[in-house]
């Protein structure tokens, strides 16, 4: 059995989903939650309070990786900002305790859940239900949307020590890092 971690990064909410991966694609549910910080509070208080949170989950089920959802451009920068200083302080603790973190992109997400990468968050929420066996659908979003990480890393996932490099991603990670390097090459002008 794998454990894995899906984290649903948020300054206000942060999703937290722990699963059990066994033979072929059988999943399980272990824990669930989301974590909320009060937006009224100092960032550096909200990121602590959250950090704590997620030291002890992290600690508590020792999971073999970690899925992270990548941060993506939004027009509301102070969300993208607190979504970023959240997956660092994942990518921190996390490393502090040798854990892997495999970074995911919303589509490919919905694409593993629901087969189709602009599926709605209902959609999602009623294939978690579905696939984990809940009486309910996992509430609020965030808490969902973290097993939904979860279950794309039990699917599609590289177990830890299974090799890296390019070979070790999916091809929807594969693209993203196409498409991240060449947005990244200096642009020939006339």
């Amino acid at each position: 059995m794998t454990t894995i971690l899906g984290i649903d990064p948020g300054l206000t909410r942060l999703g937290v989903g722990v699963i059990e991966h066994g033979p072929g694609r059988s999943v399980s549910l272990v824990h669930v939650d989301v974590y909320r910080t009060p937006a009224h509070d100092e960032t550096a208080s909200r990121i602590g309070a959250l950090s704590q949170q997620l030291a002890q989950v992290l600690d508590e089920y020792s999971p073999d990786v970690v899925a992270l959802e990548r941060v993506f451009a939004q027009h509301n920068v102070r969300t993208v900002m607190g979504t970023a200083q959240i997956s660092g302080v994942v990518f921190a603790l996390a490393h502090e305790r040798s854990i892997p973190v495999s970074l995911r992109t919303p589509s490919e997400v919905k694409a593993a859940v629901t087969g189709h990468g602009r599926a709605s968050k209902s959609q999602v929420g009623s294939l978690v239900q579905a696939i984990l066996g809940l009486e309910e659908i996992p509430k609020p979003a965030d808490a969902a949307d973290a097993l939904a990480l979860a279950i794309t890393e039990a699917w599609r996932g590289v177990s830890p020590g299974a090799g890296s490099g390019e070979n070790a991603l999916t091809p929807a990670q594969q693209a993203w890092r196409a498409a991240e390097a060449k947005a990244k090459r200096p642009r020939l002008t006339e």
